[in-house]
């Protein structure tokens, strides 16, 4: 009976976030306590500008709700985007805290903090910042989350610092490259499938558009990028996203203005439960 139930509360936790399991930002919510998710994303360019030709990274990644509170995640990827051969790129640790839970009956507010860090092997190439196989570095931030019934809206805003070697060398580069970056992204997320809820075993439809941009302070670069995206869940432990991601405003030297996005990932409930 027990059992039963922890099924059904951690079912009916799932269904109400749903419309905030963004595809290219993170909620300020976490995965389900004592649960681990793998996820498998990949990452397409079908022009990229430097080698004139279709690139793509592969990226594998594991996720552990500690509690309620804390979550982690590990994650890896493989990629040809910045090497004529297809093979190991950089390895990744994201952390995330929620401080503050206000929940009520199809609607809560939540915040969140979290800290990245990221080391890869490929060289230094373009303006843009991030942490995802591009530049070795940290990046800290905060989340905001708001759920009504079926449309969630999450704004996050975070801090960026490359730790590359030639940062603290005396070699001249021309232009001057970019170390350190703000971030924002503006998320909505509206549950489009089932009108209501019989079954777990019901195939949720969730629309997203995200708003995603960055100014870097070294050079005063940046991009406005948007991304619509559609997210199917099966089983309620089962998610599928595809996303396209493109350039609506920017200055900077980018690898492209455009991509694709794909990922599946699998949700464990109790996985670390004590029996």
């Amino acid at each position: 009976m027990n059992k039963f139930v922890l099924i059904i509360i951690s079912f009916l936790t799932i269904q109400a976030k749903g419309q905030e399991l963004y595809v290219f930002s993170e909620p300020a919510s976490n995965i389900p306590a004592n649960s681990i998710s793998l996820k498998l994303k990949e990452h397409f360019v079908v022009n990229d500008e430097r080698y004139n030709r279709a690139s793509n990274r592969i990226m594998p990644q594991v996720m552990w709700g500690v509690n309620k509170n804390w979550m982690v995640r590990l994650g890896a990827s493989f990629s040809n985007m910045h090497t004529s051969n297809f093979k190991y790129e950089s390895v990744n640790l994201y952390a995330k805290y929620r401080f503050l839970s206000k929940d009520e009956i199809h609607k809560h507010f939540r915040m969140a903090v979290f800290a990245d860090a990221s080391t890869t092997q490929a060289p230094f190439h373009y303006d843009e910042i991030t942490l995802m196989g591009d530049k070795s570095g940290v990046e800290a931030g905060l989340i905001a989350t708001q759920l009504w019934h079926k449309l969630a809206v999450s704004a996050t805003v975070s801090h960026t610092q490359v730790l590359d070697e030639s940062r603290n060398n005396k070699v001249i580069y021309v232009p001057s490259r970019n170390y350190q970056a703000m971030n924002y992204s503006l998320s909505a997320g509206y549950l489009l499938l089932p009108k209501e809820y019989t079954d777990y075993k019901q195939m949720n439809l969730n629309l997203y558009t995200e708003l995603l941009a960055q100014q870097t302070l070294d050079r005063k670069t940046h991009f406005v990028d948007l991304a619509p995206a559609l997210q199917f869940i099966f089983n309620s432990n089962f998610k599928v996203n595809i996303g396209y991601r493109f350039q609506v405003s920017g200055n900077m030297d980018r690898m492209t203005t455009d991509s694709w996005q794909l990922s599946v990932e699998r949700t464990f409930l109790n996985a670390f439960k004590k029996k």
